[in-house]
Formats: C-alpha cells, sequence, structure tokens
C-alpha cells in the first residue's frame, strides 16, 4: 500500500507520494501550512482516480475535462504527469520518465495507491 509522507522544507510543507516499494510517484507544491498540505493530500486522494489522461505530447491530442493527469515532454525530452484537481489547480507532479509507458505506469500508480494511502510526517 501506498502512503503519503508529509516533510518540511525550507520554504515550508510538501507531501510525496510512494508507491509500496518506497520509490516516489508523486510530488506537491510547497504549501504554508500542515493543514494546507493534508488538504492537498485530500485533493489527490479524491482526484486520482477519476482523472481522465490528456496526452499533451500526441498531436491534436484530446483536451480533457479536470481532473486530469496531463503528459507532457519536458526540456530534457523526459516524460512527466501533472495531476490537476477539478477547479483545474495542479495538486501533484512526477520525476521524469524516459518512456511514455513508464509515465503511463507512474499515472496508473497515483490511481491505484493515493485512494487509500496512509499519511506519515517525517
Amino acid at each position: 500500500m501506498g502512503k503519503f509522507v508529509i516533510r518540511n522544507t525550507n520554504t515550508g510543507v510538501k507531501f510525496d507520494l510512494k508507491a509500496t516499494n518506497g520509490q516516489v510517484i508523486a510530488t506537491s507544491e510547497v504549501y504554508n501550512s500542515l493543514a494546507a498540505c493534508k488538504n492537498g493530500i485530500a485533493s489527490v486522494a479524491k482526484n486520482a482516480p477519476a482523472a481522465a489522461i490528456e496526452n499533451q505530447t500526441v498531436e491534436g491530442y484530446a483536451t480533457e475535462k479536470n481532473p486530469k493527469f496531463q503528459i507532457y515532454q519536458d526540456k530534457a525530452g523526459e516524460y512527466r504527469f501533472r495531476l490537476t484537481a477539478s477547479n483545474g489547480q495542479t495538486i501533484a507532479v512526477s520525476e521524469g520518465y524516459k518512456t511514455l509507458v513508464n509515465c503511463e505506469n507512474g499515472i496508473a500508480s497515483v490511481k491505484k495507491n493515493a485512494p487509500d494511502a496512509e499519511t506519515v510526517e517525517e
């Protein structure tokens, strides 16, 4: 079972969603407070399972409604995703993946792990 790990940074609080194997599959923005961070976790847990996938790396891709996972390529050519809530705000982002398939597997892992993930504070 996955888990959300909350940690303090120099500028606030953020979370990582870790898969069962301990690998980070999604990260949040930096929040001003622990309460705001926990709200972000609740939003990911709620939105991830129902989120559509919008692959922006293909020409003429279909624009999906929020909530959605947006797949895109970064400047280094790696595949990444961001999860947007129903209000369009980005609530989690991924690391870079070498292949589209691995990026899609990361999304599947978030969809699977987020709803029932426990929350721990470091």
